[in-house]
């Protein structure tokens, strides 16, 4: 393997501790003959630190001052990260966004990265050297710095990864790779070997916090190898990759959940073109993202219209359903925040069928009543009760033989 991008999050670089030790990890794939660009985060939770500095000091700071402030945590990261591969003998420089030269829109805090500029980069690793890059930052065509949003620093490793023309991205965290599901919840969890990219984008999407999506995105884009390592370089980790023809693929790869969601139902809105757009448009104009949506079999000509949203947006989503209701002259405007969804995932699914069925039935006998459903082509997730989440997750894990080395269960 020649050059090998390698990102180590804000746990890897929490203390002065962490940092020797990444660089040592560092330094030893250099002695293997393999050419490393490092990406790193701000330590620990340096970012949340300068977060609630702002928010003392204003109580709603602008994006530009707050993207000034938060990307001077890279800044110190990769400054003790390159003077740690120094003292461990390596020739090493650090360089933020703007010395790159990773061009971005104008979008602050959560700015798009439009090219990457690699004359700089080039010289110096065709030097001998090795580059440690800031992450989660970029600059506009004005100067300006802006940042990513959060996890933003695997977008700029998987960005250099491409304009770098690199063999392979690493993420290096405080797991040893991507498991079938959590397994804080479930203790037989197995580590994957491997995994698709539409895999790993659904169980991201889905409440998988491994990686995040817009990287995984990129690197499926421009088709870059990703591998979630541990941040000791020990162990093969998960690698990240398109699916192999003439591999067949298991038909449940993971199960993803999240706690965060909340449940509304407009009660009584008659059914007739246009209802569902009156309700659902105010709503998309706040910014809320609507994610599964239910409508019953009309009777007496109306419907009862059912949707999930974040938990953190169902206050603001109630009173816009209430809003909506009110011009619609619906009966009534139901609301749950005690719901978490659940999603199964695989490629295997396109060639098998029952899965769905499996789901219901696994459910059903640990007597979890399912609230809604969404399926494609690789997921099938369901809306249930926060309390009975982690009982989901445990008998759906067993129900598809996750636990086993195979993992191949078969209706």
């Amino acid at each position: 393997m020649g050059l090998v991008i390698q990102k180590f999050g804000g746990t890897s670089v929490a203390t002065a501790e962490h940092i020797r030790a990444a660089a040592a990890v560092v330094a030893a794939s250099q002695a293997r003959g393999q050419q490393p660009v490092v990406v790193v985060s701000a330590m620990g939770a340096e970012t949340d630190r300068l977060a609630g500095l702002a928010k003392d000091v204003a109580g709603a700071p602008s994006r530009r001052e707050l993207d000034m402030l938060l990307s001077s945590g890279e800044q110190i990261s990769v400054a003790l990260m390159a003077m740690a591969l120094r003292d461990a003998g390596c020739e090493a420089r650090s360089f933020l966004g703007s010395q790159v030269r990773i061009l971005t829109d104008s979008v602050f805090s959560k700015a798009h990265i439009r090219e990457v500029e690699t004359s700089r980069l080039n010289a110096y690793i065709a030097s001998g050297g090795i580059p440690v890059v800031a992450g989660f930052q970029g600059v506009d065509a004005e100067g300006e710095i802006t940042t990513f949003g959060r996890g933003g620093s695997d977008t700029t490793a998987v960005a250099l990864a491409a304009a770098l023309n690199a063999d392979e991205c690493q993420i290096l965290t405080d797991v040893d790779g991507i498991y079938t599901t959590d397994p804080r919840v479930v203790p037989e969890a197995r580590r994957l070997s491997r995994i698709t990219f539409e895999e790993i984008i659904e169980l991201a999407s889905q409440g998988s916090r491994v990686l995040q999506i817009r990287a995984v995105k990129f690197a499926g884009k421009y088709n870059i190898p990703l591998r979630v390592l541990h941040m000791s370089g020990v162990g093969e980790g998960t690698l990240i990759s398109f699916e192999e023809s003439g591999v067949e693929a298991p038909v449940v790869s993971g199960i993803a959940f999240t706690r965060d969601e909340a449940e509304i139902t407009i009660v009584g809105v008659r059914n007739q073109p246009g209802s569902a757009a009156a309700i659902l448009k105010p709503i998309s104009d706040a910014r809320i993202q609507v994610d599964m949506i239910v409508m019953n079999a009309p009777r007496d000509g109306c419907v009862d219209f059912s949707f999930s949203v974040d938990r953190a947006d169902y206050a603001q989503a109630m009173e816009l359903a209430r809003q909506a209701a009110a011009k619609l002259d619906a009966e009534d405007v139901l609301g749950n925040a005690a719901v978490a969804k659940l999603s199964v995932v695989g490629v295997g699914m396109r060639a098998h069928a029952g899965i769905a069925s499996h789901v219901f039935e696994t459910l059903a006998a640990e007597a979890i009543n399912v609230r809604m459903v969404s399926t494609s082509e690789i997921k099938i997730s369901v809306l249930v009760a926060d309390k009975d989440i982690d009982a989901a997750v445990r008998s759906l894990h067993r129900a598809f033989e996750l636990d086993q080395p195979s993992g191949r269960w078969s209706d």
